[in-house]
């Protein structure tokens, strides 16, 4: 058994008609023609404790489904993925998930979205302490009292990154959550996203992206997804140092190398 912090073990996901998932609300069937569909093939990977990990590639390569893998909503067809030595068979308190579409309770303020993810507290008071304290961290303590809905795209944004924070996650799971964002909007999440992890050193990160850039500025390895059906198609470890710039050459020729692997050729 691997002493890395996350293992996957021939990881495989097929959806077919009698297939089950424990995501959402009630089953889902796979497609009405009754056909399987392999969705991820022999999945073998490992993270180190503390890794910043993006996932890179195209839609519908399986990125998000390995997410969900790993974050217990969902069990592999075959194979199987441990953490920290302990299978992983359903949800766990110290992991948190980013979703892409925001998960933040409508009905409740941002302060107190905030608050429920703070565990280490011992009373409300001290809860809502806290919760301040990760909304100052964010830019949003001047709108505590706010709902999701009167807030912008970016600012939900930057709550849930507070909510996430203020769990003090042991494995932070981050699925595209600015691809509905502006080009400047997403720069600025960038920068959160990075003082996130300086603020929790010990938590490994495994984010999932179609931005090529932002898997270059952020991550220490980028892992390119191809498929479908979704399968590894290398590791690149990225040793520039933060605050990184695309112009630095080891960088630029990474992102080109990167650009031509998932056939991108205008960018280049």
């Amino acid at each position: 058994m691997s002493k890395n912090k996350i293992h996957f073990e021939r990881v495989c996901m097929e959806y077919g008609k009698d297939s089950r998932s424990r995501m959402g609300f009630g089953a889902w069937r796979g497609p009405a023609n009754g056909k399987t569909t392999t969705v991820l093939e022999n999945i073998d990977l490992e993270i180190e404790a503390g890794e910043f990990v993006s996932i890179l590639g195209h839609s519908g390569c399986g990125k998000s489904t390995l997410l969900k893998i790993v974050a217990g909503f969902i069990k592999p067809t075959r194979g199987s993925v441990w953490i920290d030595g302990r299978l992983v068979e359903g949800p766990r308190a110290d992991h948190m998930f980013v979703f892409q579409e925001g998960a933040l309770f409508p009905w409740l303020t941002i302060l107190k979205n905030v608050s429920l993810a703070v565990h280490s507290a011992a009373d409300e008071a001290e809860r809502i302490k806290k919760a301040r304290e990760y909304l100052e961290l964010v830019s949003l303590e001047a709108y505590e009292e706010y709902y999701p809905h009167m807030l912008s795209g970016g600012m939900r944004q930057r709550a849930e990154l507070a909510r996430a924070l203020a769990a003090r996650p042991d494995v932070l799971l981050v699925d595209e959550p600015f691809s509905g964002l502006d080009y400047l909007t997403r720069l600025q999440m960038r920068e959160e996203i990075l003082y996130l992890h300086m603020m929790l050193e010990k938590t490994t990160i495994l984010f999932v992206t179609h931005d090529i850039d932002e898997a270059l500025q952020l991550s220490d390895r980028v892992i390119i997804m191809n498929g479908p059906p979704g399968r590894l198609d290398s590791c690149r470890p990225v040793r520039a140092p933060h605050p990184r710039h695309l112009s630095n050459p080891a960088l630029h020729e990474m992102r080109t190398d990167i650009c031509r692997q998932l056939g991108v050729h205008a960018a280049l």
